[in-house]
C-alpha cells in the first residue's frame, strides 16, 4: 500500500474531542437548507398528528424499554427484538459502540472523506484512526481497506451510502469486507443513515446480512429520511445479542422519549409518505446529476443518497464563492473544503422539490 494514501494517528495521550465542529448552526431565515440532507416533505401529516395526540399523555412515564416499538423494527426487518436497540439518534449509539469496542491504542479502519462523527468516536475512547482515502470516482477501495487491517484492528467503519459523497457499496462487496473481519474477530460497522433514499436499496441493504454474520452492527436514523431531527430517534441492528446486550449496560433508559417512540411507531408504516419520497428523490436526482454531467464547468459523482458531491472544474471559482452566490439566492449549499482529502474545489447540496432545484440549477450552472 502507498504509505502517503494512509493517515494513521500516532496517539500518546487521549486527544480531545472535535465534536463541536460538527454541530448545526442556525440558518438565515427565509433560506432553503439544501445542506441538511432532509426529506424536503418534511416530517409526515401522520406523523404530525400521532406526535400531537401523544403530546396530551406526555405527564405520564413511558415505558423505557420501547417493547412495541422494537417489536414493530424487528418485524418489519424479519428479527427478533434482542436484535435490535434504539438510542437518542444514530450518534447517540454510534458514541456507545466506542465505549463498547474502543480501548486505548485500538486502531479502527475507515475511508474519507466521510461523517464526522467517525474520528471523534474513535478520539474520545483512545483509539486509532487509519484513515483511507477513496477512489479518484470517490468510491470505497476495498483491496486498500483490507490491507490496511492489522492485529490492532478493533473495528472497520462503512458509511453506506456515504456522506459526503453520496456512493454505495453492494452487499457482495460487505461480504468481503466481513469474511475478512471475522477471521481477525474485528466489528464492521455500517451507517445506513441514507440508505432509504437509494434506488438500489435492496442491493446494499445490509440488515439481511445480521442472519449469516454476527460481528456486523447496522446503524439507521429517522433524521434525514423521515425529517425528524429534533425527536433524536435512531435504532442499530445486529445478529449479535450479546453486543445488543453491552450497548444496553451502557445506555441510559431515558434516552427515548415518549413523543419520539409514537412518531417511530408511525412514520414506518406510513407507506403513502414512505412512496412519494421514493419517488420524488429518484425523479430529481437523475435529473440534477443530468444536468451537472451536461456542464463544462463542474464534475459530478454518481449519487445513491439524496444528495450530490461535485467539484468545480473552473479555476477562477471556488466553493465559498459558490456558497456566498447560493445565500444570496436563499438557499444554503455545503462548502466540502473541511472535509479530508477534498478542498475549496467542492460542494455537496442535497435533493428538494422540483422548485427549490429548479433555483439551485439556475444558480449554479449561470455562468457569472
Amino acid at each position: 500500500m502507498n504509505v502517503e494514501c494512509l493517515l494513521r494517528d500516532s496517539m500518546k495521550t487521549k486527544p480531545k474531542s472535535n465534536r463541536g465542529a460538527r454541530q448545526k448552526t442556525s440558518t438565515p431565515k427565509n433560506v432553503t437548507r439544501m445542506n441538511y440532507n432532509e426529506n424536503p416533505y418534511g416530517m409526515s401529516d401522520e406523523v404530525k398528528k400521532a406526535v400531537t395526540d401523544a403530546s396530551l399523555n406526555s405527564y405520564m412515564y413511558q415505558d423505557f424499554y420501547a417493547v412495541d416499538f422494537k417489536k414493530q423494527l424487528a418485524d418489519l426487518y424479519g428479527l427478533t427484538v434482542d436484535h435490535v436497540c434504539i438510542g437518542a439518534g444514530s450518534s447517540a449509539i454510534i458514541d456507545m459502540l466506542g465505549e463498547v469496542f474502543i480501548n486505548y491504542g485500538d486502531e479502527v479502519v475507515y475511508c474519507a472523506p466521510t461523517y464526522e462523527a467517525f474520528p471523534d468516536m474513535v478520539s474520545d475512547n483512545g483509539g486509532v484512526r487509519v484513515v483511507l482515502p477513496l477512489t479518484d470516482d470517490y468510491c470505497y477501495d476495498l483491496d486498500a481497506m483490507l490491507a490496511a487491517i492489522t492485529d490492532k484492528t478493533k473495528m472497520v467503519i462503512v458509511c453506506n451510502p456515504n456522506n459526503p459523497t453520496s456512493s454505495c457499496i453492494t452487499s457482495t462487496d460487505m461480504r468481503r469486507i466481513l469474511d475478512a473481519c471475522k477471521e481477525y474477530d474485528i466489528y464492521v460497522m455500517v451507517d445506513e443513515t441514507y440508505v432509504e433514499f437509494a434506488e438500489n436499496m435492496e442491493e446494499i441493504d445490509s440488515v439481511p446480512l445480521t442472519n449469516y454474520y454476527n460481528n456486523i452492527v447496522i446503524l439507521r436514523g429517522t433524521s434525514k429520511f423521515f425529517a425528524a431531527p429534533g425527536l433524536r430517534l435512531g435504532y442499530a441492528i445486529t445478529g449479535n445479542r450479546d453486543l445488543i446486550k453491552a450497548i444496553n449496560t451502557r445506555k441510559n433508559p431515558w434516552t427515548i422519549n415518549s413523543l419520539a417512540v409514537v412518531a417511530g411507531e408511525t412514520m414506518f408504516s406510513d407507506t403513502a409518505y414512505i412512496k412519494e419520497t421514493k419517488d420524488l428523490i429518484t425523479k430529481e436526482r437523475a435529473r440534477m446529476y443530468q444536468a451537472f454531467c451536461e456542464s463544462p464547468d463542474y464534475k459530478v459523482y454518481k449519487p445513491s443518497g439524496n444528495f450530490m458531491l461535485v467539484r468545480i472544474l473552473r479555476n477562477d471559482l471556488t466553493s465559498q464563492e459558490l456558497f456566498d452566490r447560493a445565500i444570496r439566492e436563499k438557499m444554503m449549499i455545503r462548502d466540502c473544503s473541511t472535509f479530508p482529502f477534498l478542498d475549496n474545489k467542492y460542494i455537496r447540496f442535497c435533493i428538494m422539490n422540483p422548485e427549490d432545484n429548479d433555483r439551485l440549477l439556475h444558480c449554479l450552472l449561470n455562468n457569472e
